[in-house]
């Protein structure tokens, strides 16, 4: 974990930050910088931080965020509309906190 990760801060409950859904595996909350109506961040709760960094061991936990986002997506009524489920992967590719996490955006008016 790194030293001052507010993703792993999140997760282990140390701000007030309020899940739209969560497990043993992963959190789900509202990105405070929306770029959608909606747009939840889905990020687990060990700290890997970047698909680069991620192991074959790691597989299934990738499987699971993309399960969690199309159920989340369900729950938030966007799924018939549509939706996005984006990873942005190190810096040139619009990550900028090193925790990994998924984007679920959606909600756009025809």
């Amino acid at each position: 974990m790194e030293k001052e990760c507010i993703f792993c801060n999140i997760v282990n409950g140390k701000t007030d930050t309020r899940f739209v859904f969560e497990d043993d595996q992963l959190v789900v909350f509202k990105d405070i910088n929306p770029h959608a109506p909606v747009h939840d961040l889905i990020v687990p709760r060990r700290h890997i931080r970047s698909i680069n960094d991620m192991t074959d061991a790691d597989q299934g936990l990738v499987a699971h965020m993309l399960a969690v986002g199309r159920d989340v997506a369900r729950e938030r009524e966007i799924n018939a509309s549509g939706y996005k489920l984006v990873f942005n992967v190190e810096w040139g590719g619009g990550q900028r906190i090193f925790h990994l996490h998924m984007h679920l955006l959606g909600g756009w008016k025809k």
